[in-house]
């Protein structure tokens, strides 16, 4: 459960950053209050569990043939995906195309990753 709510409180943050430097621009959040961005972090966390794992399989080939690139489209995706659903529940965001949700999702993977690093410790699943 703490490995659950760390990994939640890190995507709001990482959230909280990409609609900071992208929002106006790329991102059209339809709230920025810290409830909505913890439930976007919620709806993101839930469609990389639930529909991300099936879209990796399906494209595992165009995956193969770019070298890895393709999941820098899947991720776009998810990331397009989640303001999607979170808009239609009144908390997500609107992305300007391609180019924003790209952006985004590379905002939200590079903050991540970073704050892992840093809690990586408390992240660590015991044996």
């Amino acid at each position: 459960m703490k490995h659950f709510l760390i990994r939640w409180a890190i995507n709001s943050v990482a959230f909280w950053v990409a609609i900071e430097l992208l929002s106006g621009t790329y991102i059209f959040p339809q709230t920025t209050d810290i409830v909505g961005i913890v439930i976007m972090a919620l709806i993101f966390g839930l469609v990389n569990a639930i529909i991300r794992p099936v879209i990796m399989v399906l494209s595992c080939p165009l995956i193969i043939l770019t070298l890895g690139l393709g999941t820098l489209l899947v991720n776009t995706g998810m990331f397009a995906l989640a303001g999607w659903i979170g808009k239609s529940f009144g908390y997500g965001f609107e992305v300007s195309g391609f180019w924003g949700a790209l952006l985004g999702a590379l905002v939200v993977t590079v903050v991540s990753f970073i704050l892992s690093l840093f809690f990586r410790g408390a992240l660590k699943k015991k044996k």
